[in-house]
C-alpha cells in the first residue's frame, strides 16, 4: 500500500498531530508499505522520515507561535503533487488549510480519502478573541470532512461533535501511548526532590502553555496546603502564567527522556484545557502511573474513569477543580490506589494496536472508492 500523509503540521515542529503521524510513518515502514509526506515548509525540516520522503510546500508563520507554519497551497499544486505521488489512499491529518486544498485535489483526482480529525480549531476562536470566527471554521470543518471518503476522530465526544454538524462516515479512531517510554518506572527522586524540597505533594501540568489550555486555573491550587506546582511545556501564555504563578515550578519544554522521567515524577497531573478531542498527555500521565484531574468535556471522558483513576470535574467549576485535588493532596494512598488503575487503563493502547487499526481504515476508503468508481 502507498500512502500520502498531508499534514498540517509537522517536523521541526512538534505537537500532537506530528507525534500520532510520526508513529503511523514508522507503523506503515514495520509493514513494507510505501508512504509519502505532504508538509509546510520550515527551517530545518526533514527531507524524509522513516524511509518516507517530504514534499514541502509554501508556508508562513503563524503569529505568536515562531515554529508554527500555516500552508498556503493550491488545489492545483497539491492535485499535481499527488498525481505525481499516485497514492493508494491520501491521509489527511487535523485538516484545515493544507488539508482543505488536499481533499479537493484528491477528489478531482478520485483518491480515496482519510480524514483525521484532531484540533478543535473552531472553538479556538473565542480563546483569541474572535468568537465571530467560529462559525465560519466550523463551516470549513463540515465542508473538509463532508467531502472525504472516511472521517476518524479521537474520542466518543469529537464524534458526537462532527454529527452534530452533519458529517456521516465517521469511525472511532483514538491515539496509542507508548507505555515502556511512559513508565511508573521513571519516577526520579532526585527530580522530585528539587522540586519540592520540603516534601511537598507534586501536582502538575504538561502541554502548551497558550489561552485555549486555560493553565492559569492552576493558581487557584497553589492556596492548596502542601501543594507544588509544576508546569512542563511553553508557549505564548509563558510570561504571563510566570507572573501569575511566581511560587510554581516552570521546567520549560522537555522531550524524550527527560519529558518521560518528568511526567513519572509527577503525583497528580491537572489538564483544565476544555477543548480537547483526545488528550495524548492526559493518556501519558496515566501510563506513567499519575492519576488526572481534568474537566468532563471532549477527549476526557474517554480517558479519566472518575474516581477510578482520577477525577472530572465540571467544567468552569474551579471549586470542583481544588476540591478533586485537595482530595488526592490529603490522601497519599487514594494517590497511589489512582496511579495503579491508572497504568492498567491504558495498557493495551499500544501505538502498532492503534497503527494497525489505521491501515484497516485505509483499506475500508480504498474500498469505498472502489465501489463509488
Amino acid at each position: 500500500m502507498k500512502v500520502a500523509l498531508v499534514a498540517e503540521s509537522f517536523l521541526p515542529h512538534t505537537n500532537g498531530v506530528t507525534h500520532s503521524l510520526l508513529r503511523v510513518l514508522d507503523h506503515l515502514a514495520a509493514r513494507g508499505d510505501e508512504a509519502v509526506v505532504i508538509a509546510p515548509e520550515a527551517p530545518g525540516a526533514p527531507e524524509a522520515v522513516a524511509g518516507a520522503p517530504v514534499i514541502h510546500v509554501p508556508a508562513v508563520g503563524w503569529p505568536g507561535y515562531r515554529d508554527v507554519r500555516v500552508a498556503l497551497s493550491t488545489v492545483r499544486r497539491l492535485t499535481r503533487l499527488l498525481d505525481e505521488v499516485r497514492p493508494d489512499v491520501v491521509h489527511l491529518a487535523s485538516p484545515f488549510m493544507l488539508g482543505w486544498a488536499a481533499v479537493r485535489a484528491a477528489a478531482d483526482l478520485g483518491l480515496p480519502t482519510v480524514a483525521v480529525y484532531q484540533t478543535d480549531v473552531p472553538s479556538y476562536a473565542a480563546s483569541y478573541r474572535a468568537p465571530w470566527g467560529e462559525p465560519l471554521l466550523w463551516a470549513r470543518v463540515r465542508q473538509i470532512h463532508a467531502a472525504a471518503d472516511l472521517t476518524l476522530a479521537p474520542s466518543t465526544a469529537a464524534m458526537g461533535q462532527l454529527a452534530s454538524l452533519g458529517v456521516d462516515r465517521l469511525r472511532l479512531w483514538p491515539r496509542g501511548v507508548d507505555t515502556a517510554r511512559f513508565s511508573p518506572a521513571h519516577r526520579d527522586d532526585a527530580l522530585r526532590a528539587a522540586w519540592a524540597p520540603g516534601g511537598e505533594v507534586v501536582v502538575g501540568y504538561v502541554g502548551r502553555l497558550a489561552a485555549e489550555k486555560r493553565v492559569g486555573d492552576l493558581a487557584r491550587l497553589s492556596r492548596i496546603p502542601g501543594v507544588r506546582l509544576v508546569v512542563i511545556g511553553e508557549g505564548p501564555e509563558g510570561p504571563r502564567l510566570r507572573r501569575a504563578m511566581p511560587d510554581a515550578a516552570f521546567a520549560g519544554f522537555l522531550g524524550g527522556g527527560e519529558l518521560a522521567r518528568a511526567v513519572a515524577s509527577l503525583d497528580v497531573m491537572v489538564h483544565p484545557g476544555e477543548l480537547e478531542t483526545f488528550g495524548q498527555s492526559i493518556q501519558e500521565a496515566l501510563a506513567s502511573g499519575v492519576p488526572v484531574v481534568a474537566p468532563r468535556r471532549g477527549g476526557p471522558i474517554d480517558l479519566v474513569e472518575h474516581g477510578t483513576n482520577g477525577f472530572l470535574y465540571a467544567p468552569g467549576r474551579l471549586d470542583h477543580l481544588e476540591d478533586a485535588v485537595a482530595s488526592l493532596v490529603a490522601q497519599e494512598d487514594m494517590r497511589w490506589l489512582q496511579g495503579a488503575h491508572a497504568r492498567v487503563s491504558v495498557e493495551g493502547r499500544t501505538w502498532p494496536r492503534v497503527c494497525e487499526a489505521l491501515v484497516r481504515h485505509y483499506e475500508a476508503a480504498i474500498a469505498a472508492r472502489a465501489v463509488t468508481r
